[in-house]
């Protein structure tokens, strides 16, 4: 039994920062485990997250430039956590920061360039786990379903909630996951404009009042009518809900309430949709940084029903889950082992999908 020390990296959608998850992974018995050692969560300099959030409007030089800027940044966040860990590290598994995706188009894009991470960090790194997909004709997205399936196979339901939400089910032995819609974007652009990083416990949300127009609009919007595999991201936020943010005229708390009421109907249509029947009762894995909101989780937990169980985790599986399986793609990945799911993102074949960088001297 050979164990995996693995620095697994997530950016996400929200832009609240970088992950760092140092994790354990190792293979007994037919069965994945895993154990979460140390973790970080580091804060961008508000250029640094303007750069990130703006990369889909750059030129390509400039597109270029950041690739390489923010990968260097990353192997010096990895090389000061490495320092103060004082343990041993095998590799880097970098999600990086996604600023271009549309697989219909065949295109995507995650920034963060693994070579100058690796010369940076000193590190072996292994990096883009989506183009493959997509050039197999899938969405490259979601891509933590792997995880939900190796290693939280107990649960009925895994569902994320960072920028936007995703849940993942076995359907006829196979594991099937999509991007249902929204989850922490449109929050936080609120509140960013309250001048908050985020609404703590949901308190803002739950002092306001539903208003229903708002409601109806975003619970018509196309996007939920797609069968799956469906993914959607940045774009999609851009064009179709900011507009309706910047139109209505209710207070913010008003607006993160029906936006917390809206999620939440969406994740329940699309849990009841494929809950077992023979399950009296279905458990639902709750984690990403919209599982620390208390009044997102009573709001799932009363539009979902007696039915089901929401189970939320301790703070670090709900902060690091994402970073523990890119960890754990990195490890599928060196041993040649599928990490990316046809049932998944609709691809031709299921893959091994990420490119493999050495330190380079320079």
């Amino acid at each position: 039994m050979s164990t995996y020390k693995v620095l697994g990296l997530m950016s996400g959608t929200s832009l609240d920062g970088l992950d760092i998850a140092y994790c354990h992974i190792w293979e007994k018995d037919g069965k994945w485990n895993f154990s979460i050692h140390e973790t970080a969560e580091i804060d961008y300099a508000d250029n640094m997250r303007e750069y990130l959030k703006n990369a889909i409007h750059l030129s390509e030089e400039d597109h270029a430039q950041l690739h390489k800027d923010y990968g260097i940044w990353l192997g010096q966040q990895c090389r000061l956590f490495i320092d103060e860990l004082g343990e041993e590290v095998d590799f880097i598994a970098s999600h990086g920061h996604t600023s271009h995706h549309r697989p219909k188009d065949g295109v995507t894009f995650q920034l963060g360039d693994g070579q100058f991470l690796a010369n940076t960090s000193g590190k072996q790194v292994i990096c883009d786990f989506r183009s493959k997909d997509v050039s197999l004709k899938g969405q490259g997205a979601p891509l933590v379903p792997i995880g939900d399936k190796l290693l939280f196979h107990e649960y009925d339901f895994c569902l994320n909630l960072g920028g936007i939400s995703n849940i993942s089910f076995e359907k006829d032995g196979e594991r099937i996951a999509y991007d249902i819609g929204l989850a922490n974007m449109p929050l936080n652009y609120i509140t960013h404009k309250m001048g908050l990083a985020y609404d703590e416990d949901g308190r803002l949300a739950r002092s306001g009042k539903l208003d229903a127009t708002l409601l109806q609009q975003l619970n018509n919007l196309e996007y939920y009518r797609l069968p799956y595999p469906k993914s959607t991201g940045y774009e999609w936020f851009t064009s179709k809900i900011v507009p309706l943010i910047e139109a209505s005229k209710i207070s913010n708390e008003d607006l993160l309430h029906t936006f917390i009421h809206h999620n939440c109907e969406q994740i329940a249509i699309a849990a009841q949709k494929h809950k077992n029947k023979g399950n009296s009762k279905s458990n639902l894995l709750a984690t990403g940084g919209g599982a620390l909101n208390k009044f997102f989780m009573d709001t799932l937990q009363d539009k979902l029903g007696s039915a089901f169980e929401v189970i939320v985790p301790d703070k670090t599986l709900i902060a690091y889950k994402e970073a523990l399986v890119f960890a754990l793609m990195g490890v599928l990945r060196l041993e040649g082992k599928t990490n990316v799911l046809k049932s998944v993102t609709g691809a031709i074949k299921d893959s091994c999908s990420g490119e493999v960088f050495f330190p380079q001297e320079v």
